[in-house]
């Protein structure tokens, strides 16, 4: 499928794989979380746009470059929450804006809770940030809350993601890049994805 990119990188499986122990604890799950996030993350922005910037080294003046975008990062609350330092490490300038939505577990349809962008964009390009891209819906509306916010240039970066959840978002949205650690099996009966991690937020926060 175009514009999805499920990550071939050793580094980042192997993270994964620990990332899906049942046994690995909160604090060294929350610190998976933000190194794979930091290296998908390094993967999905390879197009930035760069201008030419010279910089004087302690030799000689050169050139360089430096973004031409401003970049904004937007975790799906809460357990996107714990992707953003990671990313945050690559990009300190980054603006964060947060969007709450949940999954109704009855419907299975998502329910914005928390909005608070401005007016008007104050960046070029949006990463939103949510550990797992199950069913597609809370994905789907965030990029639709994104576009109606005025964005042109919007990635989705997820740690995993089910068949489903893929189908769903690129036929909703299939200008938006998807980048993933990995594409799972399917999704269970309730919506989750197998083989997964479990719930990534009660995982991170050790509820």
């Amino acid at each position: 499928m175009e514009n999805v990119f499920p990550s071939t990188h050793p580094l980042i499986a192997a993270k994964l794989t620990l990332l899906r122990d049942a046994s690995t604890e909160p604090k060294k799950f929350r610190e998976l979380v933000r190194e794979i996030s930091a290296m998908l993350t390094y993967e999905a922005t390879v197009d930035l746009a760069v201008r030419p910037s010279s910089v004087m080294t302690p030799m000689m003046e050169t050139t360089g470059v430096k973004l031409l975008e401003r970049i904004g990062l937007v975790p799906i609350l809460r357990a996107g929450l714990g992707m953003v330092e990671g990313v945050w490490g690559l990009m300190p300038g980054a603006e964060v804006w947060h969007i709450g939505l949940y999954r109704d577990e009855r419907t299975l349809k998502p329910v914005a809770y928390y909005n608070r962008l401005p007016i008007s964009p104050t960046v070029g390009v949006c990463l939103i940030l949510d550990p797992m891209l199950a069913t597609g819906g809370s994905a789907v509306a965030a990029v639709d809350i994104l576009k109606q916010w005025g964005v042109t240039k919007i990635k989705f970066i997820a740690l995993i993601a089910a068949p489903e959840g893929i189908a769903r978002l690129h036929g909703a949205h299939p200008d938006v890049p998807i980048h993933l650690a990995a594409i799972d099996e399917r999704l269970n009966e309730n919506g989750y994805i197998l083989p997964g991690l479990g719930d990534a937020g009660d995982r991170q926060f050790g509820t």
